[in-house]
């Protein structure tokens, strides 16, 4: 049952970036696109499934509130990503902060990324240790 919820969860994680991605072109262009339905809807449900498997997982390895510091900092780093991703595609007040937002948001993501493939707080830095 983990290999599943693992599956969906790495599945979902590439669907939602590569959505976040398209949107952002979509904002640096400011194409009318962003105001389709299925453009706004898509990524609720796509994140929806992907933060879902992700805590079903954690479940299922008695995730406990800092029993666990690497997925501890994926959860802490989540709520950064969500918060950045936010500003990039409708918050940010001009486009400079938008496009500031967007790279911390891809930062922020592949930083989880990192903790998550080496199991350590440290992420991509955790092998230079």
């Amino acid at each position: 049952m983990y290999l599943i919820f693992k599956t969906l969860h790495l599945t979902f994680a590439i669907i939602s970036i590569t959505g976040f991605l398209v949107r952002s072109i979509l904002m640096f262009y400011d194409s009318p696109l962003l105001q389709n339905k299925w453009v706004q809807l898509t990524p609720h449900l796509v994140d929806t499934v992907f933060l879902l498997s992700g805590f079903s997982m954690a479940f299922m390895v008695n995730f406990g509130l800092f029993s666990q510091l690497w997925l501890t900092a994926k959860i802490f780093l989540l709520m950064f990503y969500l918060l950045f991703v936010g500003i990039a595609l409708s918050r940010g007040t001009t486009k400079t902060v938008r496009v500031g937002a967007f790279f911390a948001a891809l930062f922020t993501f592949a930083f989880i990324v990192g903790i998550a493939i080496n199991k350590s707080p440290l992420g991509w830095f955790a092998p230079l240790l």
